[in-house]
């Protein structure tokens, strides 16, 4: 946790972003995530809390609750004081008045009297807001405190789902505290020390499955968790293909994509291709060199008030020059992306934003988080993947992540139907197909001025890549 100020800052913060909206008055409803079981009701998972909660009330405890009366500012805990049970098992937990103070909230009461509170709310015609749930336990539980329905309960629970209240809340979040990038950075830092452990050490005959376990060790060395499954892979071609037992061969390109979670819950997002020789083949190298170029354009233009989707669609430019320089697309490049030649090769969106979640408040709602008000999705292939999209801002986080990619069902199944014939060299992409995929990812932070990379620098050019590589 931040100090106990950060949360009272916050949610002051957060009720006059609602105000600003025309919300007034109502009860804001928060639940901490509960103890998720493996397989059976005591072999839980590694406890994760929700990250609105912890950008709100900061308590990494669990099964306990919140609420935040808009009009007033009174804020309440809900909890039960720790049992035997919970002595001798986990050491107890604080009692729901140190809870209370350590989250600078109001009021601690049991957590039995929150139906009762609620019921009052509802019956004097008072708004009670949730965010959308994403765990079944959270629906089940807040079917039962708001007495609903058993019957089609995610339609009554969109009742108390109001998108002025997500956007009030996406537009704090999104715009990262000091602390905040302080954490990130953190992360960051961490990560890069772990690719680089990878990019230095991996060899033929490692599987896919000992790097991405190497993460993981190394993750928990610096006392982090992971920020997502960790992508180790020498199918690159395959975006999120999970480790496997395959082995490596000093002919595969090698992928990963692997970033840490601090213990506050701030993440980082890197990902690194190599050779798992010593040096990258002929065709390898040059998509590599095509890749590094869409990169640093796309960083180049990085800013306020630029819009995330112009980035996109500039690095879409880009790459396209470069395949057509190799003889893989042909035409006018600009043309072959506003006709979605280039998705073919680059099927996913340019970044995402980064904070208490990898993918940054997703779980409020990708086109809120990632599109606002400003304009909708596209629905051109790859286009309609774009994360973000919306006006970049001073304190924003995200990732940027080009791939190139030869997928070859999807080649094949755009050959036989001819989409974009007279962009792409469909003659020609059989030499290159061994390439696979490649990708490169850095956090970024928007400034007043421009954009900053966040962590030590990472040389990713050939000549840095091959020298590691080789033990240069």
């Amino acid at each position: 946790m931040f100090t106990s100020e950060t949360y009272i800052k916050r949610r002051t913060a957060f009720r006059q972003s609602l105000y600003d909206r025309g919300i007034l008055n109502g009860t804001l409803l928060l639940l901490a995530n509960s103890e998720c079981p493996r397989n059976y009701p005591s072999n839980c998972y590694p406890f994760r809390q929700d990250s609105t909660w912890k950008y709100l009330v900061g308590l990494d405890v669990p099964g306990i609750a919140f609420t935040l009366d808009i009009d007033s500012g009174h804020s309440c805990i809900y909890a039960d004081d720790p049992g035997i049970d919970s002595i001798i098992w986990t050491g107890g937990t604080p009692t729901r008045s140190q809870l209370a103070s350590q989250a600078a909230c109001d009021e601690a009461a049991s957590f039995s009297t929150l139906s009762a509170l609620l019921a009052r709310e509802r019956a004097a015609k008072k708004p009670v807001f949730i965010f959308p749930p994403y765990r079944a336990e959270q629906v089940s539980a807040l079917v039962a405190l708001l007495g609903l329905p058993d019957a089609s309960p995610a339609d009554f629970l969109k009742e108390h789902i109001n998108t002025s209240v997500i956007a009030a809340l996406v537009s704090l979040r999104e715009i990262k505290e000091p602390e905040e990038i302080a954490e990130i950075e953190r992360a960051v830092t961490i990560t890069k020390a772990i690719h680089e452990d990878i990019l230095h050490n991996f060899r033929a005959g490692w599987t896919e499955k000992q790097a991405a376990n190497r993460v993981l060790s190394l993750a928990s060395e610096y006392g982090c968790e992971l920020a997502f499954a960790t992508i180790a892979t020498c199918k690159g071609a395959v975006l999120h293909n999970a480790p496997t037992a395959y082995a490596a061969t000093s002919n595969d390109t090698f992928l990963l994509d692997a970033g840490v979670e601090m213990p506050s819950g701030y993440a980082g997002d890197l990902t690194t291709t190599f050779p798992v020789g010593e040096r990258f083949d002929v065709q390898s190298r040059e998509i590599y060199e095509v890749l590094s170029r869409v990169f640093n354009e796309a960083i180049s233009v990085l800013g306020p008030g630029v819009r995330f989707i112009d980035v996109h669609k500039r690095a879409s430019v880009a790459l396209a020059q470069g395949l057509t320089s190799l003889g893989i697309m042909k035409g006018d490049p600009e043309k072959a992306v506003q006709a979605g030649a280039h998705a073919l090769f680059f099927p996913h969106g340019l970044g995402h934003q980064i904070g208490l979640d990898v993918h940054d408040m997703e779980g409020l709602g990708e086109d809120i988080v990632g599109y606002g008000d400003e304009l909708g999705r596209s629905d051109q292939f790859g286009l309609h993947a774009l994360r973000l999209a919306k006006t970049l801002k001073p304190g924003m986080v995200h990732s940027v992540e080009p791939g190139i990619y030869f997928i070859s069902e999807l080649i094949e199944r755009w050959r036989a139907q001819g989409i974009c014939k007279d962009y792409i060299e469909y003659d020609n992409i059989n030499r290159w197909m061994h390439v696979g995929g490649m990708r490169i990812e850095e956090d970024w932070c928007i400034t007043e001025s421009g954009a900053r990379r966040l962590g030590p620098e990472f040389d990713k050019k050939v000549a840095a890549i091959e020298a590691a590589r080789s033990g240069k």
